[in-house]
């Protein structure tokens, strides 16, 4: 009886689905010609919320520096993880999908494992 005990418990670790992580954390906001810096502070005041587990008050200031500036794929990314992070995966699928589109060649964006996962490439691109 021990036994069996020990192989179903092992047996639901297995099958319980492996939820997707954020691959390294929010991504600061690069000032580049034209970047709004109200955007900016919006989105460092979301990094340090989103460094404290503090998500549903990062989103709000990802979703600010996004309106702002919307050409900002970092904005973007930072808003899909908190979505992410609520749970709220449609949503979050669909920034990861504008952080790339505005990634500006950015390499933790492109690369990241999280965005991959929800916004995979497109046959036609995106």
């Amino acid at each position: 009886m021990r036994k069996l005990l020990y192989v179903l418990l092992a047996l639901s670790f297995v099958f319980l689905p492996v939820p997707v992580f954020a691959d390294g954390g929010a991504l600061q906001f690069p000032m580049r010609e034209g970047s709004s810096a109200s955007a900016h502070k919006h989105n460092e005041e979301g990094i340090s919320h989103f460094n404290q587990g503090h998500y549903d008050v990062a989103l709000k200031h990802f979703q600010m520096a996004s309106k702002i500036d919307p050409a900002v794929g970092e904005s973007h990314y930072n808003e899909a993880l908190c979505l992410d992070k609520l749970g709220r995966h449609g949503d979050a699928t669909n920034h990861f999908y504008a952080a790339r589109k505005y990634a500006h060649g950015n390499s933790a964006i492109l690369k990241s494992g999280i965005l991959n996962d929800h916004a995979p490439m497109k046959r036609e691109g995106s």
